[in-house]
This record gives C-alpha cells, structure tokens and sequence, in this order.
C-alpha cells in the first residue's frame, strides 16, 4: 500500500521549491461566499456559529470545493481565548468583537492548561476536516498571537490599539503577565489542535504595527519563540507559520530569531525583502486585498510580479490580509487561475 504524497503547501512549507506556489487565501471562508453566508444565517451568533463543529466544518471546506485552494484553515477566531479564560466575548453586528472586563491575572493563569480542553470543539472541527479533505490538500489551525488577543482584552474590542500600548508602558509588569498567561493558554490551545489533525499552525499578529522596536521584540518577538518552543516540548512537530502584520522592516529580525518555519507578509512587503527571508525560510504573502477586490488588469500585472520575484524560492501564494467580503469571486478565480494553471 503506497502512501499519500506531501501536501505541495507542506513540502513548500519544508524549504522546498514548487513549480507553482501552493495558494490558500486568508479569510477563504467568509462573507464573499453565499454558501457561506446561508450556514452563517443558521446561527445564532458568531461565537456560537464557530463553537459548532458540524457547521464549522461545513465552511471551513467551502473554498476548496469551489477553488482550486491547496490548503483549507479551520473556521474559527482569534478571540476564542479570551472567552476560554473566562473574559466575556461577543459580536456586536456592524461594530465587531466585543469584550467584558479583564478578568483577574491569576483567575486566568489556573485556567490557561484548560485553554485546549475548553475550546475542544474547535479540535471536533479539524477532526471533521480531516476525514472529509482530499489528502493533497494540507489542513491549518491558528491562533491569535499573544500581544493581538492583548489588545483586544485590554481595550473591550476593536481600536487603534493606542490604549493598549500606552498600557503597555504604564503597566509594563501587568501586561507582561498577562502575555505570559495569553503564551501558556496558546501553546494548550495549539498542541490540541495539532492532536485533532491540525497539519500546520499559524500565529496571527494581527496588530504588530507601530510598535518601536524594543516594545516589538517584548510583546512580539519573544512571545513567539516561547509559542514555539513551548509547542515542541510538548512533542508538536507540526510546523509553524509567524505572521506579524505591520511590523515592516522588523519582519526580517523577526524571521531570523523566531523558530517558525514560515513567514507571511504583509502588503508592504519589498521584493527584496521577501528575498531575504528566503535565503532561510519559507514566505508567504503579500497580494493586497484591496487589489483582489478591484481586479482587471492590474491585479494580473501584480500576481505576476510576485511569481517572478518569490516563486524561484520557497513561497506560498496568498493576502497579506483577509480576503474583503464584498469581494467578487470572479477575481479570486482570476488570481487562482493565473497562479495554478486551473
């Protein structure tokens, strides 16, 4: 009996080069899609509708029955955290996330080895897309990276993170906590990932922009290696994609201390420096949402240009953020089919 082959969004993910780079997209399952929008109306609320295997699954494998996608990443969000360590966590329609009160520090703390326990539904959910995914097509879990989750526990939801970071300076020994909590919380929440079928892990930093370099590598650079680290002495082998958002030339520091095995870009990202990264590590990124939205013929100049620049190193094709949901799926077909020849 032969085995399947590698995922090409593994192997490209191991250091290999592909012919064409693998593509996925950020936020490949979402408001875009009607058939994602006709599950979505069966649910209750957000949080609900992501803490429901079946329906999770269901929309977590859309894009890839309609696309040519070489990986699906499983349905769910960044601040599922929050709510395991026992913050309030809910949407607010047209206005986003919304969150209670910060918890005390070490309520939290004694909850944090529970984190994958209390979240399991999201390991139903990777269980289910397991069984159902063709094996060429790699699988993804993820989690909100330790300072982005801060952000939105420390502000009660979406800003401009200045409340955060002044925070940040004024109760240095707080936040500093409260990242550690956020770092042990994301390395349970992960490792069950990886233990319900997860293929490959991915940090979303959502909000890694203007942070000065010395608060960056606190609230950024360093959480992350203890992610990792925390995850392989926990036997996960699974690779591990880092995606600072916003960090700009920081990416490249970032990418030569921390010990993932990817790096995504963000849509500022140079040729040369994706280049750079290269010598040492896969990348993947950066096509510009806005772009995808608009299309025609610049979107096609641009998906060529990052072919050329990237693809003769190890790159994964995709956003360097989450696909807009008044995109048309024309112009995904359109990237998708310049990108895979399909």
């Amino acid at each position: 009996m032969t085995s399947s082959p590698i995922p090409k969004f593994l192997s490209v993910l191991a250091g290999e080069t592909a012919e064409r780079p693998p593509v996925w997209f950020m936020r490949q399952a979402g408001r875009y899609l009607p058939e994602y929008r006709a599950v979505r109306a069966t649910a209750p609320d957000f949080i609900s509708f992501c803490l429901n295997p079946e329906k999770a699954a269901e929309v977590t494998l859309q894009p890839l029955r309609r696309f040519p996608y070489d990986a699906a990443i499983v349905f769910a969000d960044i601040l599922l955290i929050p709510g395991a360590l026992g913050q309030k966590v809910w949407f607010e329609a047209g206005e986003g996330p919304k969150l209670g009160e910060l918890p005390d520090l070490e309520a939290m703390a004694d909850r944090t080895q529970q984190a994958g326990e209390a979240l399991k539904a999201v390991g139903e959910t990777l269980s289910r897309v397991r069984a159902d995914i063709d094996p060429s097509k790699a699988l993804i879990g993820f989690a909100g990276a330790p300072w982005t989750v801060a952000t939105y526990m420390i502000e009660g939801g979406s800003s401009d993170r200045s409340g955060a970071r002044t925070f940040a300076y004024q109760n240095a020994d707080k936040l500093d906590r409260l990242i550690q909590i956020l770092v042990d919380a994301t390395v349970d929440y992960l490792a069950m990932q990886a233990a319900s079928g997860a293929q490959a892990l991915k940090l979303f930093e959502s909000w890694a922009e203007g942070l000065s370099e010395p608060l960056f590598e606190r609230l950024v650079t360093k959480p992350h290696i203890a992610i990792v680290e925390g995850l392989r002495a926990r036997g996960v082998t699974v690779p591990l994609i880092g995606f600072p958002r916003g960090a700009g030339t920081l990416v490249e520091a970032y990418a030569q201390a921390v010990p993932v095995d990817g790096v995504a870009l963000d849509t500022s990202a140079s040729a040369k420096l994706g280049q750079a990264i290269q010598k040492t590590k896969t990348i993947q990124g950066a096509l510009d949402p806005l772009l995808l939205r608009a299309g025609g013929a610049a979107l096609d100049e641009r998906v060529e240009q990052m072919l050329q620049q990237w693809g003769q190193g190890p790159y994964i094709f995709n956003l360097g953020h989450g696909i807009l949901p008044d995109t048309p799926i024309a112009h995904v077909e359109q990237v998708l089919k310049r990108v895979t020849g399909l």
